[in-house]
């Protein structure tokens, strides 16, 4: 076999293409953003706070990145959808908009349900349906990619209404993976376990529950942004080109038993 012969690893760049993350102020959608930034997207910012946005966009163009920002709230239908449909048609979608309310389930409130549906559920399905309606206009593809859980994989004391929520986003992604297979778009989820971001810093302010989660994560240790980032950029990039309808635990093996 001469060397001219050897198989090509597909390429995990993303130079020319353009991406839009949802969530994109803090936690894992800042470090998606910054993550297909760093490998050519073109990447525009979408969350609620401007300011932070903006502290964002300055931050991924001094690292020599492309990226805008777009302020909208994710759960208000109509609004997401006028922002999302005026704008040039996207290569890639990263959602990773959420929230959480835990709590017993005897103790769940009817406010604290609907607004993690309307949130990690409702606005999923429809934002992913807004960007795939301009990815099939365009006619050349694309990856959607949501930012689910473990917990839609396995439950967990406090948290069936979140568990809930996400079981229903991989249901969800692999029904879209099939609809939208002949567009050649493909849908998956990246499913991370306890990641340091503010919206689990009261979970890691209790010690018994920090302990507890270390226990579970058979490497022994909490997740980071940055154990999400190369996962983002691989889902989104052609060496993942027949990968869909799927979700990648990164989970430090939570869920292998």
């Amino acid at each position: 076999m001469t060397p001219a012969s050897l198989p090509r690893t597909p390429s995990f760049r993303l130079d020319g293409r353009r991406a839009l993350v949802t969530g994109a102020s803090s936690g894992i959608g800042l470090g998606a953003a910054a993550a297909l930034a760093a490998a050519g997207a073109h990447v525009v910012c979408a969350a609620r706070g401007r300011e932070r946005l903006a502290d964002v966009v300055r931050a991924i163009g001094a690292e020599g990145g492309k990226a805008e920002a777009i302020a909208f709230d994710i759960a208000d239908i109509a609004a997401m959808r006028d922002a999302i449909g005026g704008l040039e048609p996207f290569d890639i979608y990263v959602n990773s908009a959420g929230t959480a309310r835990h709590g017993p389930a005897l103790e769940t409130q009817v406010a604290d349900f609907d607004s993690v549906s309307a949130i990690n559920w409702r606005a999923a399905h429809f934002s992913a349906a807004e960007v795939a309606r301009g990815m099939i206009a365009r006619g050349r593809g694309g990856s959607i990619v949501t930012i689910s859980s473990q917990m839609g994989h396995v439950g967990g004391v406090d948290r069936s209404v979140y568990a809930a929520s996400k079981h229903a986003l991989e249901g969800m992604t692999k029904a879209m993976a099939i609809e939208w297979a002949p567009h050649a778009i493909r849908v998956n989820t990246i499913c991370p376990t306890f990641i340091r971001t503010p919206l689990t810093e009261q979970t890691f302010a209790n010690p018994e529950r920090t302990r507890w989660i270390t226990e579970k994560i058979k490497l022994g240790r909490v997740g980071e942004i940055e154990d999400i980032m190369g996962a983002v950029v691989f889902l989104a990039s052609d060496a993942a080109a027949l990968i869909t309808g799927t979700s990648l635990l990164i989970d430090g093996g939570w869920t292998a038993g």
